[in-house]
């Protein structure tokens, strides 16, 4: 895949999912400059336009051992560097053991591959949809409603599933303290 086509993939993925909650999605974007005086060119910016909210995302594939290992620390570095929020896509086999390891590790780097042609959410693109859950407060998308905690048991029961008979739980009467106790 290049360079272009998996930005592309990751874009039209955004779109697919997002577009609805009122994300727009720009490729190719000029955006400052670098932490080396350059002017950026962002591969993404995903844009809220009522809150104006937004996401710069750097695209990055390698499928066989190359020089875009090398370009990786520096690239961590530059979305650190922006003033908007900013994570670090990547996919691919021809990893570095090493930068690997530095991408697993960095809260910037976003492991994410949407399958064509649903570009449907999997566990391939978890990792994207979290920061796009953080950054735009779009938390029902990633946390299922079954997990919502509940002390009514009733409740917790209508959340999973639909209504269910339950037996009421017993009230418990606080136990007498005895006079000589106090």
């Amino acid at each position: 895949m290049k360079p272009h086509e998996y930005r592309d993939l990751i874009a039209a993925y955004i779109d697919a999912n997002y577009a609805r909650r009122g994300i727009v999605v720009y490729t190719e974007v000029a955006l400052g400059k670098t932490i080396i005086g350059k002017n950026r060119q962002l591969d993404i910016l995903a844009l809220r336009r009522a809150d104006q909210r937004a996401l710069g995302i750097e695209c990055k594939y390698q499928d066989s051992q190359g020089t875009t290992d090398e370009k990786i620390p520096y690239a961590l570095q530059d979305l650190e560097a922006m003033w908007i929020p900013g994570c670090l896509a990547y996919a691919g086999g021809g990893w570095s053991k090493g930068v690997l390891h530095t991408l697993e590790g960095s809260r910037l780097g976003v492991y994410c591959l949407p399958e064509r042609p649903n570009l449907e959410r999997t566990l391939a693109t978890r990792e994207l949809d979290h920061v796009l859950a953080a950054v735009f407060g779009l938390w029902d998308v990633v946390i299922p409603g079954e997990r919502l905690f509940s002390n009514d048991p009733q409740l917790t029961l209508m959340l999973r599933g639909g209504p269910k008979k339950v037996a009421p739980r017993p009230i418990v009467s606080p136990k007498k303290v005895a006079d000589d106790e106090g």
